[in-house]
């Protein structure tokens, strides 16, 4: 009996070469996105945020609008936030970096928290002798929230949050009359500073 001929080998398919090429360049992205430093963080816009910082110490600093500090700053603080966010956000689309996905998520999501907190206590003690503590819980709590989602940044984000916290510490023990002034050091010049250095060295 004659031996069966061996069957030849199977063909295999051709590659689809975009496919496989489109399926890399999304796993190098997802990649990048999950391990890269946050570098949308903005120069421009901190220093933007230093600077009404600098005219709200100003104006609570004038007897006329001294008992009205607390609304000058929370008012400052909002009109930051608005600017912070749309600075970043402009940066972040010039980089082509998703603020909703990845590691720009996680600096986000590290970020808010202590604000969150810094909203909730000062309501808490804004309408009486606590009000004393705002100052500096802001500038600690705010300090977290930078140092936090500073591990996701370049090197400049968490120095700064460190900076943020130790003024805040001391502003908890300074005498009250200190407050205003060390917000504005706080707010003011250390956002200018370091989005001078961060607006250098990473590009606005």
């Amino acid at each position: 009996m004659r031996a069966a001929a061996p069957l030849p080998p199977r063909q295999r398919e051709p590659v689809d070469m975009h496919s496989h090429a489109m399926d890399n360049l999304r796993f190098i992205r997802l990649a990048m996105e999950s391990s890269a430093s946050f570098t949308s963080v903005p120069g421009w816009g901190a220093i933007a945020i230093g600077c009404t910082a600098v005219i709200a110490g100003l104006l609570t600093a004038s007897p006329s609008l001294a008992d009205h500090w607390l609304a000058v700053w929370v008012g400052d603080a909002v009109l930051a936030l608005a600017i912070g966010g749309w600075f970043m956000a402009r940066k972040a689309k010039g980089l082509g970096v998703s603020l909703s996905q990845g590691v720009g998520r996680r600096f986000l999501f590290s970020v808010t928290p202590p604000i969150v907190a810094a909203v909730v206590l000062t309501a808490a003690l804004g309408n009486g002798e606590g009000s004393r503590w705002i100052p500096g819980l802001w500038l600690l709590l705010y300090g977290s929230g930078v140092v936090s989602g500073g591990t996701f940044s370049v090197r400049p984000v968490p120095i700064m949050g460190l900076c943020f916290m130790a003024l805040g510490a001391l502003t908890l023990w300074a005498p009250g009359s200190w407050a205003n002034f060390l917000l504005v050091a706080g707010f003011g010049g250390l956002h200018i500073l370091f989005g001078a250095i961060i607006a250098r060295r990473y590009g606005g």
